[in-house]
Formats: C-alpha cells, sequence, structure tokens
C-alpha cells in the first residue's frame, strides 16, 4: 500500500509563489507517474501536472507551474509561480504505477488560497 502526504498549501496574494511538497511511502517509486490535481469549489477535479519520463501542463498553469521529482527521495514538487484567484482550490498529490488507467493512490489535500 502507498501512502501519499502532501505539504506546501497556504493564502498568498495574486502573483506570488508557492511550492508544493508530496512525499510517497513504498517501494519502486520510480515506475509510479505522479500528478498534482486540484479542485476548486464547485468544480470537478482536474489534473493540472503529471510526471514520469516527461511532463504534462494543463493549459491553465504552462509557464507559470512546475512539476519535479525526485526518486531518491520518493517526492515530487510543484512550484507555482504568479499564482492567480483562480488557482485556488485543494491541491491533490496522486500516484498511479506506469500502465494502470486510473490514480489509485492519492493524498489528502492541501488547500491553496490566491487572494487580495
Amino acid at each position: 500500500q502507498v501512502q501519499v502526504t502532501e505539504s506546501g498549501g497556504g493564502s498568498v496574494q495574486p502573483g506570488d509563489s508557492l511550492r508544493l511538497s508530496c512525499v510517497a511511502s513504498g517501494r519502486a517509486f520510480i515506475r509510479y507517474v505522479m500528478a498534482w490535481f486540484r479542485q476548486a469549489p464547485g468544480k470537478e477535479r482536474e489534473l493540472v501536472a503529471r510526471i514520469y519520463t516527461d511532463r504534462y501542463y494543463a493549459d491553465a498553469v504552462k509557464g507559470r507551474f512546475t512539476i519535479s521529482r525526485d526518486n531518491a527521495k520518493n517526492t515530487v514538487s510543484l512550484q507555482m509561480n504568479n499564482l492567480k484567484p483562480e488557482d485556488t482550490a485543494v491541491y491533490y498529490c496522486a500516484g498511479k504505477i506506469i500502465g494502470s488507467r486510473t490514480y489509485d493512490y492519492w493524498g489528502q489535500g492541501t488547500h491553496v488560497t490566491v487572494s487580495s
């Protein structure tokens, strides 16, 4: 069983930066596709960024967010720059073993609020 734990959320002003971190327990982390999702109030959860051997970003965050991973430490991070009010959401770290169709491992979520 893999456990995923996020940290790093908070309340910031527009234009500020935040860095979210996620640590996953278990072995073979290198075989996991890791991703960050977010869910804003009243909206569906959406994929923000994904990393395995390559990276994917949602259009809304391209050029502002950067996903990275450290396989030696079982961690994945999301650097968020130039934050906007529309980035306000609960951010979730998730993982799935390569080849799986669904993300099987989820963190509890961390709140990000962007407001002036």
